[in-house]
Protein backbone atom coordinates (compact mmCIF):
# COMPACT_ATOMS: atom_id res chain seq x y z
CA UNK A 1 0.00 0.00 0.00
CA UNK A 2 1.49 3.28 -0.73
CA UNK A 3 2.41 5.91 1.30
CA UNK A 4 -0.28 8.21 -0.14
CA UNK A 5 -3.04 6.38 1.09
CA UNK A 6 -1.31 5.59 4.86
CA UNK A 7 0.27 8.04 6.97
CA UNK A 8 3.40 6.71 8.37
CA UNK A 9 6.25 7.87 10.76
CA UNK A 10 5.97 11.71 12.58
CA UNK A 11 2.41 12.21 10.54
CA UNK A 12 0.67 9.03 11.59
CA UNK A 13 2.32 9.93 15.92
CA UNK A 14 0.99 13.56 15.46
CA UNK A 15 -2.33 12.34 14.00
CA UNK A 16 -2.52 10.52 16.90
CA UNK A 17 -2.01 12.76 19.24
CA UNK A 18 -3.83 15.67 17.71
CA UNK A 19 -6.83 12.98 18.17
CA UNK A 20 -6.04 12.52 22.24
CA UNK A 21 -5.67 16.63 22.51
CA UNK A 22 -9.17 16.81 20.49
CA UNK A 23 -10.96 14.19 23.35
CA UNK A 24 -9.24 15.75 26.30
CA UNK A 25 -10.42 19.09 25.47
CA UNK A 26 -13.87 17.84 24.48
CA UNK A 27 -13.31 17.06 28.46
CA UNK A 28 -12.30 19.64 30.07
CA UNK A 29 -14.70 22.13 27.91
CA UNK A 30 -17.53 19.82 29.72
CA UNK A 31 -16.02 19.86 33.08
CA UNK A 32 -15.85 23.71 32.94
CA UNK A 33 -19.66 24.26 31.91
CA UNK A 34 -21.04 21.26 34.17
CA UNK A 35 -20.23 21.33 38.20
CA UNK A 36 -17.48 19.65 39.47
CA UNK A 37 -19.52 16.97 41.09
CA UNK A 38 -20.89 16.15 38.11
CA UNK A 39 -17.58 16.04 35.58
CA UNK A 40 -14.66 16.36 37.43
CA UNK A 41 -11.38 17.99 35.49
CA UNK A 42 -8.76 16.48 33.84
CA UNK A 43 -6.41 17.41 36.49
CA UNK A 44 -8.34 15.76 39.10
CA UNK A 45 -9.25 12.68 37.28
CA UNK A 46 -5.44 12.42 36.77
CA UNK A 47 -4.53 12.61 40.60
CA UNK A 48 -6.59 10.11 41.06
CA UNK A 49 -5.26 7.85 38.95
CA UNK A 50 -1.90 8.25 40.07
CA UNK A 51 -3.02 7.03 43.14
CA UNK A 52 -5.00 4.35 42.72
CA UNK A 53 -2.39 2.87 40.44
CA UNK A 54 -0.91 2.22 43.78
CA UNK A 55 -3.55 0.58 45.44
CA UNK A 56 -3.51 -3.62 45.16
CA UNK A 57 -7.44 -3.21 44.86
CA UNK A 58 -6.55 -1.22 41.37
CA UNK A 59 -3.89 -4.00 40.69
CA UNK A 60 -6.26 -7.10 41.58
CA UNK A 61 -9.11 -5.74 39.70
CA UNK A 62 -6.80 -5.09 36.80
CA UNK A 63 -5.33 -8.28 36.51
CA UNK A 64 -8.68 -10.24 36.75
CA UNK A 65 -10.07 -8.03 33.79
CA UNK A 66 -7.09 -9.10 31.78
CA UNK A 67 -6.86 -12.67 32.87
CA UNK A 68 -10.53 -13.09 31.12
CA UNK A 69 -10.02 -10.90 28.74
CA UNK A 70 -6.82 -13.34 27.72
CA UNK A 71 -8.64 -16.74 28.54
CA UNK A 72 -11.95 -15.32 26.32
CA UNK A 73 -9.94 -13.57 23.35
CA UNK A 74 -7.63 -16.89 22.90
CA UNK A 75 -10.47 -19.56 22.48
CA UNK A 76 -12.19 -17.09 19.78
CA UNK A 77 -8.86 -16.78 18.09
CA UNK A 78 -8.79 -20.49 17.90
CA UNK A 79 -12.50 -21.33 17.04
CA UNK A 80 -12.83 -18.50 14.67
CA UNK A 81 -9.89 -18.94 12.59
CA UNK A 82 -10.33 -22.93 12.43
CA UNK A 83 -13.99 -22.80 11.53
CA UNK A 84 -13.65 -19.78 9.14
CA UNK A 85 -10.44 -22.12 7.59
CA UNK A 86 -12.56 -25.24 7.73
CA UNK A 87 -15.08 -23.30 5.68
CA UNK A 88 -12.85 -22.46 2.92
CA UNK A 89 -12.53 -26.49 2.29
CA UNK A 90 -16.18 -27.33 3.21
CA UNK A 91 -18.40 -25.36 1.16
CA UNK A 92 -21.42 -26.69 2.19
CA UNK A 93 -20.10 -26.07 5.94
CA UNK A 94 -19.36 -22.43 5.12
CA UNK A 95 -22.68 -21.56 4.47
CA UNK A 96 -24.34 -23.11 7.09
CA UNK A 97 -21.30 -21.24 9.96
CA UNK A 98 -22.17 -18.65 8.02
CA UNK A 99 -26.08 -18.94 8.09
CA UNK A 100 -25.77 -19.48 11.95
CA UNK A 101 -23.31 -16.54 12.33
CA UNK A 102 -25.26 -13.98 11.19
CA UNK A 103 -28.28 -15.23 13.61
CA UNK A 104 -26.39 -15.39 16.54
CA UNK A 105 -24.10 -12.53 16.10
CA UNK A 106 -26.92 -9.59 15.95
CA UNK A 107 -27.97 -10.87 19.52
CA UNK A 108 -25.82 -8.25 21.79
CA UNK A 109 -23.46 -10.47 23.44
CA UNK A 110 -24.49 -8.69 26.52
CA UNK A 111 -28.00 -10.56 26.31
CA UNK A 112 -26.45 -13.99 26.97
CA UNK A 113 -25.30 -12.57 30.35
CA UNK A 114 -28.78 -13.91 32.20
CA UNK A 115 -28.27 -17.78 30.62
CA UNK A 116 -24.70 -18.32 31.09
CA UNK A 117 -25.25 -17.18 35.00
CA UNK A 118 -27.95 -19.88 34.91
CA UNK A 119 -25.96 -22.14 33.58
CA UNK A 120 -22.33 -21.35 35.25
CA UNK A 121 -23.17 -19.65 38.22
CA UNK A 122 -20.85 -16.89 39.04
CA UNK A 123 -17.60 -16.45 38.59
CA UNK A 124 -14.96 -15.92 35.76
CA UNK A 125 -16.60 -18.71 33.32
CA UNK A 126 -19.99 -17.05 32.26
CA UNK A 127 -17.94 -13.51 31.52
CA UNK A 128 -15.37 -15.39 29.82
CA UNK A 129 -17.74 -17.03 27.75
CA UNK A 130 -19.29 -13.72 26.86
CA UNK A 131 -15.87 -12.29 25.70
CA UNK A 132 -15.51 -15.51 23.18
CA UNK A 133 -18.89 -15.61 21.93
CA UNK A 134 -18.31 -11.52 21.47
CA UNK A 135 -14.90 -11.96 19.55
CA UNK A 136 -15.76 -15.36 17.73
CA UNK A 137 -18.09 -14.16 15.47
CA UNK A 138 -16.36 -11.61 13.96
CA UNK A 139 -13.04 -13.29 13.47
CA UNK A 140 -14.65 -16.41 12.01
CA UNK A 141 -17.03 -14.30 9.15
CA UNK A 142 -13.83 -12.38 8.53
CA UNK A 143 -11.40 -15.49 7.70
CA UNK A 144 -14.64 -17.16 5.70
CA UNK A 145 -15.09 -14.27 3.31
CA UNK A 146 -11.51 -14.08 3.04
CA UNK A 147 -11.22 -17.92 1.66
CA UNK A 148 -13.63 -17.06 -0.97
CA UNK A 149 -10.92 -14.91 -2.72
CA UNK A 150 -8.76 -17.80 -2.84
CA UNK A 151 -8.48 -18.31 -7.02
CA UNK A 152 -9.86 -21.42 -7.74
CA UNK A 153 -6.91 -22.06 -10.05
CA UNK A 154 -4.45 -22.04 -7.02
CA UNK A 155 -6.56 -24.80 -5.24
CA UNK A 156 -6.48 -26.68 -8.37
CA UNK A 157 -2.85 -26.55 -9.06
CA UNK A 158 -2.63 -27.81 -5.21
CA UNK A 159 -4.87 -30.49 -5.73
CA UNK A 160 -2.86 -31.65 -9.02
CA UNK A 161 0.37 -31.80 -6.99
CA UNK A 162 -1.48 -34.48 -4.94
CA UNK A 163 -2.37 -31.58 -1.50
CA UNK A 164 -4.82 -32.86 1.02
CA UNK A 165 -6.90 -31.18 2.53
CA UNK A 166 -5.18 -29.98 5.64
CA UNK A 167 -2.39 -29.27 3.36
CA UNK A 168 -4.53 -26.91 0.93
CA UNK A 169 -5.81 -25.50 4.11
CA UNK A 170 -1.75 -24.56 5.50
CA UNK A 171 -0.39 -23.67 2.36
CA UNK A 172 -3.05 -22.11 0.13
CA UNK A 173 -5.82 -20.66 2.29
CA UNK A 174 -4.01 -19.84 5.33
CA UNK A 175 -1.70 -17.38 3.73
CA UNK A 176 -3.94 -15.87 1.27
CA UNK A 177 -6.66 -15.20 4.36
CA UNK A 178 -3.47 -13.62 6.82
CA UNK A 179 -3.97 -9.83 6.04
CA UNK A 180 -8.14 -10.49 6.58
CA UNK A 181 -7.16 -12.25 9.19
CA UNK A 182 -5.50 -9.91 11.25
CA UNK A 183 -8.19 -7.41 10.44
CA UNK A 184 -10.76 -9.53 11.75
CA UNK A 185 -8.78 -10.06 15.37
CA UNK A 186 -8.30 -6.53 15.29
CA UNK A 187 -12.18 -6.09 15.11
CA UNK A 188 -12.67 -9.33 17.59
CA UNK A 189 -10.70 -7.67 20.14
CA UNK A 190 -12.97 -4.78 20.07
CA UNK A 191 -15.86 -6.79 20.53
CA UNK A 192 -14.11 -8.64 22.94
CA UNK A 193 -13.10 -5.51 24.93
CA UNK A 194 -17.01 -4.48 25.33
CA UNK A 195 -18.05 -7.45 26.12
CA UNK A 196 -15.69 -8.10 29.01
CA UNK A 197 -16.20 -4.38 30.71
CA UNK A 198 -20.26 -4.77 30.14
CA UNK A 199 -20.60 -7.99 31.48
CA UNK A 200 -18.23 -7.16 34.67
CA UNK A 201 -20.11 -4.08 34.95
CA UNK A 202 -23.62 -6.37 34.67
CA UNK A 203 -22.57 -9.52 36.76
CA UNK A 204 -21.00 -7.51 39.14
CA UNK A 205 -18.94 -10.85 40.43
CA UNK A 206 -15.11 -10.25 42.03
CA UNK A 207 -12.82 -7.33 40.61
CA UNK A 208 -11.91 -6.23 37.13
CA UNK A 209 -11.87 -2.78 35.52
CA UNK A 210 -16.39 -2.95 34.21
CA UNK A 211 -17.14 -3.61 38.43
CA UNK A 212 -14.37 -0.89 39.65
CA UNK A 213 -16.61 1.40 37.10
CA UNK A 214 -20.14 0.19 37.74
CA UNK A 215 -19.51 0.55 41.69
CA UNK A 216 -18.21 4.27 40.92
CA UNK A 217 -21.16 4.92 39.38
CA UNK A 218 -23.57 3.41 41.84
CA UNK A 219 -21.77 5.56 44.66
CA UNK A 220 -21.85 8.39 42.69
CA UNK A 221 -18.07 8.88 42.36
CA UNK A 222 -17.68 10.86 39.49
CA UNK A 223 -13.67 11.13 39.65
CA UNK A 224 -13.74 7.29 39.94
CA UNK A 225 -16.23 6.68 36.95
CA UNK A 226 -14.01 9.29 34.91
CA UNK A 227 -10.94 7.66 36.21
CA UNK A 228 -11.66 4.16 35.45
CA UNK A 229 -13.28 5.34 31.98
CA UNK A 230 -9.83 6.52 31.17
CA UNK A 231 -8.16 3.24 32.09
CA UNK A 232 -10.14 1.38 30.05
CA UNK A 233 -9.74 3.89 26.78
CA UNK A 234 -6.08 3.77 27.77
CA UNK A 235 -5.79 -0.21 27.65
CA UNK A 236 -7.93 -0.55 24.59
CA UNK A 237 -5.71 1.76 22.74
CA UNK A 238 -2.68 0.21 23.87
CA UNK A 239 -3.19 -2.98 23.17
CA UNK A 240 -4.94 -2.19 19.66
CA UNK A 241 -2.76 0.37 18.83
CA UNK A 242 0.56 -0.91 19.92
CA UNK A 243 0.41 -4.75 19.86
CA UNK A 244 -2.19 -5.83 17.20
CA UNK A 245 -0.79 -3.12 15.08
CA UNK A 246 2.68 -3.51 15.65
CA UNK A 247 1.88 -7.14 14.92
CA UNK A 248 0.03 -6.52 11.88
CA UNK A 249 3.13 -4.59 9.98
CA UNK A 250 5.26 -7.10 11.15
CA UNK A 251 3.13 -10.01 9.41
CA UNK A 252 2.12 -7.86 6.21
CA UNK A 253 5.41 -6.02 5.65
CA UNK A 254 4.82 -5.43 2.17
CA UNK A 255 1.69 -3.18 2.55
CA UNK A 256 3.48 -0.80 4.86
CA UNK A 257 6.98 -0.42 2.39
Amino acid sequence: MSQGRRLTGPKKYLAVVLAILFILLIWQIAAWSLPAFLMPGIPVVFERLLTTVYEPDFREGLYGSMSRLGSGYSFAMLFGIGFGLLGGVLFFFREILRSAIVILQSIPSIAWVPLFLIVMGFGNLPIIVVVALAAFFPMALSVMNATESVQPVQVAAARVMGASRWQLVRRVYLPAVMPELITGAQLAFGNAWRALISAEMLIGFGQGLGRSLAYSGEIADMAGVMMNILVIAILATLIDQVVLEKFKQRMLRYQYV
